[in-house]
């Protein structure tokens, strides 16, 4: 069995390649990640890990003979390439493919959800929701093969100490973490830092609970 992973995410990369296990990379661009308003915060990351999920099922389920589309992508895993113009066959995807693994990330302050940032003055503003309190990372995680779906959600608590201005503002320029949920990395200089606690996984917070999909990749047999 193979591990397909859905997320062009570095740290996720790094994560899972942390665990031994052979895996691939399979991306597409554009998917929805919209979720009701009304939904609980703590739920929605599960909720957009599913949704994923079912789109790149809907990408497996198309016709084998044609080629990917072009808001995709197949991406080195340090395994292997299929392709050398990264493109594959949908039917030599469909033999390699096992379980695809999506997951979402989001941060939690005082209830509200804070996502990637906009801009700096936006991650700035983040950073300082973030100081001086306890706040939640939820990382929702969906394993799919044809005839199996595996969800859940890991929630860690990170405490940072208060941040001076100087300092949210060097982080922001030096690293621009706009690509990141609640604008910062917990593996960069103001993890370094500024978090002064964290109950919970450490690897969740960066991106993926590697303890929980490792346990649950084993329910699904030999990988």
């Amino acid at each position: 069995m193979r591990i397909v992973l859905a997320s062009n995410s570095p740290r996720r990369k790094e994560l899972l390649a942390g665990l031994g296990i052979p895996y691939d990379v399979f991306v597409l661009q554009g998917i929805d990640e919209s979720y009701p308003d009304d939904l609980p915060a703590n739920e929605v990351a599960e909720y957009i890990a599913r949704k994923k999920a079912r789109a790149y099922r809907n990408e497996i389920r198309s016709t084998k003979n044609e080629k990917l589309s072009t808001d995709s992508k197949f991406l080195q895993s340090g395994v292997q390439t299929l392709g050398a113009s990264g493109q594959a066959e949908r039917s030599t995807l469909n033999s390699q493919l096992s379980i695809i693994l999506t997951a979402d990330t989001i941060v939690v302050c005082d209830g509200e959800i804070l996502g990637k940032p906009h801009d700096a003055a936006d991650a700035c503003a983040m950073l300082r929701k973030l100081s001086g309190k306890t706040h939640q990372v939820y990382t929702g995680y969906c394993l799919q093969t044809a005839d199996k779906t595996v969800s859940g959600t890991v929630c860690s608590d990170v405490t940072f100490k208060e941040l001076s201005d100087e300092e949210i503002t060097y982080y922001v320029e030096k690293y621009k973490p706009l690509d990141k949920a609640g604008a910062y990395g917990i593996q960069e200089w103001i993890g370094y830092i500024g978090i002064t606690g964290i109950r919970g996984s450490y690897y969740n917070v960066m991106g993926l609970p590697v303890q929980r999909i490792y346990e649950e990749i084993k329910k699904f047999g030999n990988v």
